[in-house]
């Protein structure tokens, strides 16, 4: 890979977990990147990205050359940014990808869920189709999750917007809508587009390494804290031991990112998932094997009959336990036969060697 053989690389949210781990493996292969990245009370967009690229290890400066980083606001008109700059931006063929998303999922939050997880996508196709040149490709980074509570294989394909009470909050429903937005411009408007859905993204399957606390992790995070307070105890979760997550590594879905950019027939809707999910009884199994703690999963556990410190601990699981209880199933067809046909599945040595290294993480913090 060079920069000769690619288009430039574009990407919004690009501190974010896997946009950040994308642009490091970039910035190794010599390709020119250039990240959006919003600006807050602490750091500008320069030095938030340069934390980031640090917290996950990379520390390569002399890759750092073909990285610029602007400032830019996701929902005003040409992201807020000056002409010249955007020209700069897209002054030649590009592949941009949107990762930017707001992470809430309550109703309280949906306003701004819906106007940074759908208004906010409206926007970058505006501002891509203005400026970029002929040949760019606009890549939406969505969720596996915006199936909702489909109870059959979730395909490859996109699916009509629906209620609330078809999803399990409204970060999945609003990534539908944005799924949708961009179907709407690539039907109406030629946007040469294609939609991503990432599943569950946990640390590195190689060295356990991880840098988010989501999912399990957050989980894991939240029993080693009552573990460490109330060392010996039982606590009993209303999660079905036999139900499954679906997980998958960093490194593996970088490899495929670094796929897709090397690739120039793709179908419009692919899926980063793995193709066999893992046991929440694995899950528990790991943490008990770390942590002085008996966790009990049993779904058949009404929350009136917890205890205070079982209530503590469910009560910090908001979102985690929406899916405690899943047993989603994914088409793979794309990974199958075009990006990763002899890829490596996660394992349950793999999950616990994560949450192992995670728990060490906090632990020393």
């Amino acid at each position: 890979m060079n920069l000769s053989m690619g288009n430039k690389i574009v990407i919004n949210g690009a501190n974010g977990y896997v946009a950040s781990h994308f642009i490091s493996e970039l910035l190794g292969y010599d390709y020119e990147v250039v990240g959006l990245v919003r600006a807050n009370n602490e750091n500008d967009p320069v030095e938030r990205m340069q934390q980031t690229l640090s917290e996950i290890g990379h520390n390569n400066k002399n890759c750092l050359k073909n990285l610029e980083v602007f400032n830019y606001s996701l929902l005003d008109k040409d992201f807020g940014m000056k002409v010249d700059n955007l020209k700069q931006v897209f002054d030649r063929k590009v592949d941009f990808f949107h990762f930017a998303a707001s992470l809430k999922y309550s109703e309280r939050d949906k306003e701004k869920i819906c106007k940074t997880n759908i208004t906010g996508v409206e926007n970058s196709i505006k501002t891509f189709q203005k400026y970029a040149k002929p040949g760019s490709r606009f890549f939406y980074v969505s969720t596996a999750y915006s199936c909702g509570k489909i109870s059959t294989v979730f395909e490859e394909k996109f699916y009509d917007n629906a209620a609330i009470s078809e999803f399990r909050n409204y970060y999945e429903k609003s990534k539908r809508e944005a799924e949708n937005v961009v179907k709407k411009h690539i039907y109406e408007n030629s946007l040469n587009a294609y939609v991503i859905r990432l599943s569950q993204v946990v640390g590195d399957s190689e060295s356990g390494v991880v840098k988010t606390d989501y999912g399990i992790f957050d989980f894991a995070k939240r029993v080693y804290y009552f573990a460490t307070k109330y060392p010996g105890k039982t606590i009993r979760v209303p999660v079905n031991p036999d139900a499954t997550q679906n997980l998958i590594p960093i490194d593996n879905v970088v490899e495929y990112f670094m796929k897709l950019v090397n690739l120039q027939q793709l179908p419009v809707v692919i899926h980063f998932v793995s193709k066999y999910s893992i046991k929440n009884e694995c899950i528990k199994k790991a943490i008990c094997d770390i942590l002085p703690v008996n966790l009990v999963q049993d779904i058949s556990i009404e929350k009136e009959d917890l205890n205070e410190l079982e209530r503590m601990v469910l009560a910090g699981m908001a979102f985690t336990i929406e899916y405690a209880n899943t047993n989603l199933q994914f088409e793979t067809t794309t990974l199958d036969e075009i990006i990763a046909p002899n890829r490596k599945e996660i394992t349950e040595h793999s999950v616990s060697k994560m949450i192992e290294w995670f728990l060490s993480d906090i632990s020393k913090k």
